[in-house]
This record gives C-alpha cells, structure tokens and sequence, in this order.
C-alpha cells in the first residue's frame, strides 16, 4: 500500500483520466471510493492527519465526505475531523489519538 499525499484532492479530474464519460452520480461514487483508499491507506502508515479537498459546488460531496468521516470516527478508526481553518473547502482528518 502506497503512502498518500497529505492533501488529496476528491475532484475526479485530479484521479481519473476519463472522468468525462462518467455521470455526476458515477462522479461522487468514484470520489468516495479514492478518499477511502487515501484514508485507508493514511491509517496503514500511521500517518497523524490527512486533509481532503471536497470544494464548494453544491455541497453534496462534502456531505457524502463527511457523512463517512463520521462512520470512520464511530468505528474509531480516526480521532476526529474538522474544517480547515483558513479553507472550508478542505476537511482534516486527525487520525492519531
């Protein structure tokens, strides 16, 4: 398992390179799957934080983001996670304890 960058970016035209032929659905479904590959693999290499670039639009990837963070957190699999402080187009994943 690769160690991530500690900053990923969740739009799909920063990991896919056909993200064209995809449908919005398709899109937000292909984004959650990298960010759990990208926390999963935080975790594995004991990483302390790890953000996440989920943007502004219409806010439904970042509740789809945080809606799994939180999943993450009840499992705790991770500490906690907030906005950044100078960019709310970003969450931090604080995963050690």
């Amino acid at each position: 398992m690769k160690k991530p960058s500690e900053q990923i970016d969740l739009h799909a035209e920063a990991f896919l390179l056909d993200w064209e032929n995809y449908s919005a659905d398709e899109l937000a479904n292909e984004s959650m799957i990298y960010m759990r590959d990208m926390l999963d693999a935080a975790i594995y290499w004991d990483m302390p934080e790890i953000k996440f670039v989920h943007g502004k639009g219409k806010g439904v990837l970042k509740k789809m983001v945080y809606d799994e963070l939180s999943i993450y957190k009840n499992q705790g699999a991770i500490s906690h996670y907030h906005p950044a402080y100078h960019n709310e187009d970003i969450v931090i994943v604080v995963i050690g304890f």
